[in-house]
């Protein structure tokens, strides 16, 4: 039972903080990896690259994913309902708020401030995934440059960048697919 009330409590306060969507989530659930020793670095990675390919919300996908890897499906649930209730919350306080105060103008300072707070929260996702991902910081020091660096990886984040601009039309799953045949195809593993 204690586990259950920890599980709701930490994605609580993940849905209370992690303003901007679910992969402001991100830095939160990496301060829980290492807090909780509930799951590792990669582990995320592999619930991110999991949560993404799936439908819904990442951070209720991962929320569910983490909460049925520590405690089944009561896991699953309790964690989930941990990160949406104080949306929930917030957003109906929000909305009778907004109603009487939409137009003012320190109003709309603190909306700007909150975008501003979920762009730097999302590139804080991503420079943890690309970290992880692209680069082996463990080699620093070696003397060897080239170890730094995860060749197939970055071939592979090139490539998806210059295909995602070029062909803008092509829809973001097809991308993820294709990615999950080329990592299955060439084994890439963490």
């Amino acid at each position: 039972m204690m586990l259950l009330l920890r599980l709701f409590y930490e994605f609580a306060k993940i849905g209370l903080f992690a303003i901007g969507g679910g992969m402001a989530t991100i830095p939160f659930l990496t301060k829980l990896a290492s807090t909780t020793g509930w799951f590792t670095e990669t582990d995320l990675l592999n619930m991110i690259a999991v949560s993404e390919s799936t439908p819904g919300p990442i951070g209720v996908n991962t929320a569910t994913y983490v909460g049925y890897h520590i405690a089944g499906f009561q896991g699953a649930l309790i964690a989930t309902l941990g990160l949406i209730t104080p949306s929930v919350i917030v957003i109906l306080i929000i909305f009778q708020f907004l109603k009487k105060f939409g137009d003012s103008k320190y109003v709309k300072a603190v909306m700007y401030g909150l975008r501003a707070a979920s762009a730097g929260l999302i590139a804080a996702a991503g420079f943890l995934v690309a970290k992880v991902t692209l680069f082996h910081p463990e080699a620093w020091g070696t003397g060897n440059v080239m170890a730094l660096f995860n060749g197939r990886a970055l071939l592979v984040a090139l490539i998806l960048v210059y295909l995602t601009r070029r062909f803008k039309s092509v829809h973001p799953i097809a991308f993820l697919a294709a990615s999950a045949v080329v990592g299955i195809v060439f084994h890439f593993s963490m």
